[in-house]
């Protein structure tokens, strides 16, 4: 029989599939001796079944009801009974964490009989009735369904009657006719009323929970963090404690470093007088957890106890809920931390110098999606103005947007291509699409572990919090600063989230201090503990002694190509030759479209031939000894032409004032009708186009060929290869092949040197793929070009479909991520995987790259490194990301072999 409870005495942090992230770390905790209320989780398998089914799986109540009656017999009172009730707190905890994504219900148990009971053994009468409110209002959002902003509502039009600004500031009466106001808009809303069973009341509540999984805002969540949605989420059922006990009691959330820098301390908030879920909400300014050491010292040196016991025994940086009920310290939760990138770096860097964790295992635990946020430019802090407020930095970055007040206008002006700033008192879980959408999140309330901060963080953000400064009055749809100033909606801000500012207008950018590190080896000058910079370098140097894939740059410029090996680059592994026709050159390859007559190409072709070899010659001297992977013409002739309308309307303008048209734009508009292609890219291109167009083949190897021989002749070590694009078939390439080898043995013959130019092609056709075996036979490399694989095999065209009708698919989960950002291993892998193995089954010593946009994507630098490449070429800015993710794809690789 499936079992689907366990007590918290009876798991481990190893068992998060089944447990849940939040249920195996209170297990752990418990048998870390830690003080945790007791409890029992409900597992994912539950969960999973109840989703499956839509009704409650066969004997999970009976289990349910056991396990109660343990903590009852150790509570020594029961589950809501009148004189002195048990509580309960009904919790989410997926296997990954899903901060405010699901649901949470408190203080169940409480009942119109109860709370009597309560207030009497507590002593307090307020916080009795505060609990129960809680309940009601929660229960009546998540389970009964009533809109939470009614209750809102309710609780904002109280305090105005009561001329109060805080919830603490209402009496235990006004609480409880709260409470009727409540039940009553919960039995108006739906028919029903609040149940006053707490058996009803706790069963409803773990399948509401259950239910919440698929609710829209974890979907949302799920697909922005790529989880899966065939998890489910366990449900962990806790005693509750409760920090709204007066001034010795309160709620707090702790990290034992600083998640937005990564520095050695405690960081995070207290709220005096709360629960919970109102540090989380942000709904009340928390104090810093320094000052609990005013509040309670005992408490706060037990806090720090636990803290440092939790660190050393995860070796990362901890997250931890707390409550302090009536002076006595309680553990709630602890998972590993969200940080932002540089605390991820810099944390990876001190726990190594600590000895907690391995060199490797610091690579592994930073990422290449990390690193390129630390390369994304900064403020110019010499060119700011006066802030209009200051909060706390929650997630580093520089963000500039226009101000809104909702998620709806955030999600609607971004789809219209605008950058956008949220700007909310605080967030709450239902404003995640505007999170996603905004370049940034500003807010009046809250701290760094706020709902805004926590999700900011998550998602790489930028992030300010609790700027206390604004007054955001969302209504009228604009803040007011300090000063007076008042920003309206639609107005351009910009927000500091590494110096918690907000700045009016758009402030200038400057380059990272990574990328100054990159650029010219500069460090960031840090001077308490390790800086980022030489965090990120640490891991650059690890990455480079462990990974097996080369990391090339796709250059086309010599500038291009002196910046890939500042960044690392070992070659060039994609030099695109028609961007070389472009500019002032674009006349000539009109000239030679335009020809006539055998004569008038080949000097076209003539007048062309000094011009790539000048620029082959730079890029080869700049890659001096390393290799350079040169295609040849690949778009098709009439992108080098002018605009088929601009063309037209020039020639009809002449027309209708009576004149003779320009004699070339009648001839460049021949030109145009006579090359239009319904689908020009799968028609004349690439290879098609050098073997149907006499002498352009000849013309590039030549440029090639004679710009390796004069960096010869300097002294220098030219390494450069000749890739054919667009090949489907080993006949294209065998012509193709022919004609270079005819020219270069004809340089080789007239300079008296040997000229080693390897000739490969691109594997970018389905037909190439299964086909590979016998291109190998020709093809001294292959060179993977994803982005037209990824359009031929799924029948896409990239400039159009993305934004047709990409958004649709990846709301309804028919993609988790674009298959132009992260390979599509199932479709486009595949293919992969066979051109390695048939190719290398024909050529043994076949090289093999990939030089589409997924050569830096870190997803699909794993699956290149497992299916055998040799290197990938990216642009020059992904080249660190390529190196770091290359390390740690080969750190995977061995783990998973040290694991059989």
């Amino acid at each position: 029989m499936v079992r689907y409870v366990y007590d918290f005495t009876e798991g481990g942090r190893d068992m998060a599939d089944l447990l849940g992230g939040k249920g195996s770390n209170l297990a752990e905790m418990t048998r870390l001796g830690l003080p945790v209320p007791p409890g029992f989780t409900v597992t994912t398998e539950a969960c999973r079944a109840f989703l499956e089914t839509g009704s409650e799986p066969e004997g999970l109540w009976e289990e349910v009801s056991a396990h109660l009656a343990g903590l009852e017999a150790s509570a020594g009172r029961s589950l809501g009974q009148p004189d002195d009730p048990l509580l309960l707190s009904v919790r989410s905890g997926a296997k990954f964490s899903m901060p405010g994504m699901m649901e949470t219900i408190l203080d169940i148990g409480l009942n119109d009989d109860s709370v009597l009971g309560l207030a009497k053994v507590s002593g307090n009468e307020r916080f009795a009735w505060d609990s129960y409110r809680r309940l009601v209002q929660m229960f009546g959002s998540t389970v009964m369904g009533v809109d939470s902003s009614r209750f809102e509502r309710s609780l904002a039009l109280l305090k105005d009657l009561r001329g109060v600004q805080d919830d603490v500031h209402l009496t235990a009466s006004d609480l409880a006719e709260l409470v009727e106001t409540y039940k009553n808009l919960i039995h108006l809303e739906t028919g029903d009323h609040f149940p006053q069973s707490p058996a009803e009341q706790l069963r409803r509540a773990i399948l509401a929970v259950f239910e919440s999984w698929n609710g829209e805002r974890a979907r949302l969540y799920r697909r922005r963090e790529h989880i899966a949605d065939d998890l489910g989420t366990a449900v962990n059922v806790q005693r509750m404690v409760f920090g709204n006990l007066g001034a010795d009691s309160g709620s707090g959330v702790a990290f034992t470093r600083d998640p937005a820098t990564g520095r050695s301390g405690l960081y995070g908030d207290y709220l005096p007088d709360a629960q919970g879920e109102d540090v989380v909400a942000g709904i009340r300014n928390t104090v810093p957890l320094a000052e609990l050491k005013r509040l309670d010292a005992r408490s706060y040196d037990g806090l720090r106890t636990h803290m440092r016991t939790l660190e050393r025994h995860y070796r990362d940086l901890c997250d931890i809920e707390f409550t302090i009920e009536r002076g006595t310290l309680w553990m709630l939760q602890t998972r590993v931390g969200k940080r932002t990138a540089e605390a991820a770096f810099v944390l990876a860097a001190e726990l190594a110098d600590e000895g907690l964790i391995t060199p490797d295992e610091a690579l592994a635990r930073v990422s290449g999606e990390g690193l390129a946020r630390l390369m994304f430019p900064r403020f110019d802090a010499s060119a700011t103005d006066t802030a209009l407020a200051h909060g706390v930095p929650a997630s580093p970055g520089a963000a500039v947007g226009t101000v809104v007040f909702d998620s709806a206008q955030a999600v609607r002006r971004a789809a219209a291509g605008e950058k956008v700033v949220l700007v909310r008192q605080e967030t709450t879980p239902d404003d995640l699409p505007g999170m996603i959408a905004a370049q940034a999140v500003l807010t009046s309330r809250g701290g760094k572990t706020s709902h805004a901060a926590v999700v900011a963080r998550g998602m790489g953000k930028v992030c300010v919090c609790g700027a206390e400064e604004l007054t955001v009055d969302t209504e009228a749809r604009r803040f007011t600063a300090a000063d007076g100033t008042v920003v309206e909606e639609g107005t351009v801000v910009s927000v500091d989230g590494s110096a918690g500012a907000v700045y009016a207008g758009s402030v200038p950018l400057v380059d990272s201090a990574v990328i100054r590190y990159l650029e010219d080896g500069r460090g960031g000058g840090g001077s308490q503990g390790v800086d980022v910079v030489d965090a990120v370098a640490r891991a650059l140097a690890r990455a480079d002694t462990v990974r097996r894939l080369e990391v090339r740059a796709n250059a086309d410029t010599p500038e291009d190509a002196v910046r890939a090996r500042r960044f690392g680059a070992q070659g060039i592994g994609l030099c695109r030759t028609e961007h070389m026709f472009l500019g002032d050159r674009r006349k000539l390859v009109e000239q030679m479209i335009l020809a006539g007559t055998d004569a008038e190409r080949d000097r076209a072709l003539a007048d062309l031939l000094p011009l790539q070899r000048r620029d082959f010659v730079g890029i080869l001297e700049a890659m001096d000894g390393l290799p350079v992977t040169i295609r040849l013409l690949d778009p098709p002739l009439h992108e080098f032409l002018p605009d088929h309308t601009e063309l037209a309307v020039r020639i009809a303008t002449a027309q209708a004032r009576g004149e003779e048209p320009d004699a070339h734009d009648v001839a460049l508009l021949g030109a145009v009708n006579r090359m239009h292609e319904e689908n020009p890219m799968l028609g004349l291109r690439g290879v098609r186009l050098g073997l149907v167009v006499p002498g352009l083949i000849a013309m590039q190897v030549r440029a090639i060929g004679e710009a390796v021989t004069e960096r010869l002749s300097a002294g220098g070590a030219p390494q450069a290869e000749i890739m054919v694009p667009l090949v489907g078939d080993v006949r294209e390439l065998r012509l193709v092949r022919a004609e270079v080898q005819r020219v270069l043995a004809e340089i080789s013959r007239a300079a008296g040197v040997v000229l080693d130019c390897p000739v490969g092609t691109m594997i970018e056709l389905p037909r190439a793929a299964l086909t590979a075996g016998r291109i190998a036979e020709e093809a001294e490399f292959f060179s993977f070009g994803t982005n037209d694989l990824t359009q031929t095999t799924w029948g896409f065209s990239r400039d159009d479909v993305e934004a047709e009708f990409f958004s649709a698919y990846l709301d309804k989960g028919v993609f988790s991520t674009s298959p132009f950002e992260a390979l599509d291993r199932e479709g486009v892998g595949r293919l992969v995987n066979i051109a390695v193995a048939e190719g290398r089954a024909t050529r043994p010593d076949l090289k093999i790259g990939v030089c589409g946009e997924h050569g830096g994507d870190p997803d699909s630098v794993h699956f290149f490194h497992t299916a055998g490449l040799d290197y990938v070429s990216c642009s020059p800015f992904r080249v660190p990301v390529a190196r770091l993710e290359a390390g740690r794809a080969a750190l995977e690789e061995t783990e998973g072999s040290d694991s059989r």
